[in-house]
């Protein structure tokens, strides 16, 4: 009785242990002001001839937090990432109750991206170095299995790098 106890409360502790491990960084900032986030992002980019993607989420979703794992541990996406965009995780929460300071901010942050949460979250806003909303996309295309495709991510921002952009005009 004892010994099957003892080897329960061991099994237990090693999932917990597991479990804690395998657990996603999590990225994004709820104390900033989005507005300012953004602001500040499209200075850098405009400095080094980059865009800005915003991944709007949040740390409550699993998703935004994998698709931020994903472009940190991906050798090629993390590269064409860092090559041509300044990438930021804009915190937005759509279950908080409306009328308060901070659900004002995210609206008026939504509503300067485009209004993308009608896509889902994680959403990637692609903004040029002026600010301007270029392209809006859901990650439901990107996904795979239970992470992304490196294929249909990168295809994605190469198709909305700087260079991409600028010889189609």
């Amino acid at each position: 009785m004892k010994k099957s106890f003892i080897i329960a409360v061991l099994m237990a502790v090693a999932v917990t242990i597991a479990n804690a491990q395998g657990a996603l960084k999590k990225v994004y900032n709820e104390n900033i002001d989005p507005m300012e986030q953004i602001d500040k992002a499209l200075a850098k980019a405009k400095a080094d001839n980059k865009y800005v993607v915003c991944q709007v989420g949040g740390n409550w979703c699993p998703w935004c937090l994998r698709f931020a794992d994903f472009v940190e541990t991906n050798t090629a996406v993390n590269k064409t990432v860092n090559d041509n965009f300044e990438l930021i995780h804009v915190n937005y929460n759509p279950r908080k109750s409306s009328g308060d300071e901070s659900s004002n901010k995210a609206a008026e942050m939504m509503k300067r991206l485009g209004n993308p949460a009608r896509f889902g979250f994680p959403v990637f806003v692609v903004l040029d170095s002026n600010g301007k909303v270029l392209h809006i996309q859901d990650s439901s295309f990107l996904e795979e299995d239970k992470s992304y495709s490196e294929k249909k991510v990168l295809r994605f921002f190469k198709n909305w790098t700087p260079a991409a952009v600028e010889n189609n005009k």
